[in-house]
């Protein structure tokens, strides 16, 4: 797979970008000579997000659970010459709810962000990402719960990034043929307002609420985005695959164990009939 070096006046589109990592992507980015499109729910921090990348840089509020959204954002953008050579799926929302006792508009905007955003978004933006000339990416991002055993108390956000990860795998495959690598980010827990991802959350799964500050103390103990960098541009320069960046010291041994227990539970075929 051929490696991605960002070029000069190319186009990245970024959701999620209005804070936290969609944040420091555009302006990564940005520093390397992109132009940014920077999509967020809450239209005002994409804004701010690309005034921060440059005169270039565009914006544009976008609901990634809204697949219709999704669709009208990308063609009205690209009618006015975005197109893009990297496309990044950053949005993300996580709360600390479980898969078995999850409220039903809870359940439905962590599936609606976390899963059929990445494949509202990609159904909008691959086909004018496939017709660009030169190398071209799509990163996305998961998380370090994506690569470890499921466990609380975030359960149902830990399922949801697994499946993150699960799309990102399944375009890694589809894109294939057309030499277009794609990075999944499985990033720690990092510095961003992820903890109250709920102050944008749209009437139909509940409507916004502000978690009290406290509970961002131990995100904000955390090191910033910027501790992504080398991953990011090391993985991208080689075509991509996986990026993990974890921050938590025992993400590793926890991938071992999991890789031990499916493995152990793993009984061959033609061993069964004999």
């Amino acid at each position: 797979m051929t490696g991605f070096a960002p070029a000069t006046g190319d186009w990245a589109v970024i959701t999620g970008a209005g804070r936290g990592i969609g944040r420091w992507l555009a302006q990564h980015f940005a520093a390397k000579g992109m132009r940014i499109c920077a999509l967020d729910i809450d239209a005002y921090e994409a804004e701010e997000s690309a005034r921060m990348c440059g005169d270039a840089s565009r914006a544009h509020g976008c609901d990634v659970s809204d697949r219709a959204e999704t669709g009208r954002v990308a063609e009205k953008l690209i009618a006015q010459g975005v197109e893009p050579s990297l496309l990044w799926i950053n949005a993300g929302v996580g709360s600390a709810d479980t898969v078995s006792d999850a409220r039903p508009d809870t359940l439905d905007w962590l599936m609606g962000v976390n899963v059929m955003g990445p494949i509202h978004t990609a159904q909008a933006w691959l086909p004018v990402l496939k017709r660009q000339q030169g190398p071209r990416h799509v990163g996305i991002t998961a998380s370090s719960a994506s690569v470890v055993p499921v466990s609380g108390p975030f359960t149902l956000y830990a399922t949801t990034k697994q499946m993150t990860a699960a799309v990102g795998e399944a375009l890694s495959a589809e894109l294939a043929e057309d030499e277009i690598g794609v990075t999944i980010l499985c990033p720690g827990i990092l510095n961003t307002q992820i903890w109250n991802a709920a102050q944008a959350r749209p009437d139909r799964f509940g409507g916004a609420r502000q978690a009290p500050d406290a509970v961002g103390d131990h995100w904000r103990a955390q090191p910033g985005p910027e501790v992504l960098e080398r991953g990011i541009d090391t993985v991208l320069a080689r075509g991509g695959g996986w990026c993990i960046i974890p921050t938590e010291p025992d993400t590793e041994s926890k991938m071992e164990a999991r890789h031990r227990a499916q493995h152990h539970g793993f009984f061959h075929y033609a061993l069964e009939r004999a």
